[in-house]
Parts: C-alpha cells; structure tokens; sequence
C-alpha cells in the first residue's frame, strides 16, 4: 500500500473508492491492521484503492481530518469523505466499503 501525504494526497483520493488508513508505526493496532488491509486489497482488487497517511509524518492530513485515534479508516468516494470507522476485523471491513 502507498504511503501518501501533503503533496500528493488529493490527486490520490480523487477518483473511484479510496479508503485511507491514518496510522503510525508505533501503534500496535495499526500493525495489526495492515495485513487484513493487504488481505481486503487483494480481494476487492479495483474496487477500492487503499492508501496510508503517517500521522506523525503528516499531522495537518489528521488534523484536516480530525483523527484524534489511530487506526482511523477514512472512505473516499470520488474526493469526497463518505464515512470512518477504527479497526475491524476483515469481514466488516469489506462490508464498510462497499459503496452504494
């Protein structure tokens, strides 16, 4: 999954479903996380985009968002933030996706 910040983040978020991890490497949960994310990619292949924002290396992208926890799931449904949700398991999280 890319790593996307300031720079590049609209340009990434702009198109299609996108759903955003906001993380940091220190954070257990993120850790956990981030094979079911591979995991759902893997499955849902063009459906969704998965992306990661480093919150310790892109706070303003957190704070624009107002992550105050991480994991934060943020999905993007055509540059647009649709909804959010913390960790879940891989089942629920497919389901969170799916867009209407």
């Amino acid at each position: 999954m890319e790593v996307v910040n300031m720079k590049n983040f609209n340009d990434e978020t702009k198109e299609g479903v996108v759903l955003v991890d906001f993380y940091a490497d220190w954070c257990g949960p993120c850790k956990m996380i981030a094979p079911i994310l591979k995991d759902v990619q893997e499955e849902l292949g063009s459906k969704v985009k998965i992306v990661k924002v480093d919150v310790d290396a892109d706070g303003e992208l957190a704070q624009r968002f107002d992550v105050m926890a991480i994991p934060t799931l943020v999905l993007f449904k055509d540059g647009k933030p649709v909804k959010r949700t913390g960790f879940l398991p891989k089942p629920a999280l497919i389901k969170f996706i799916e867009v209407e």
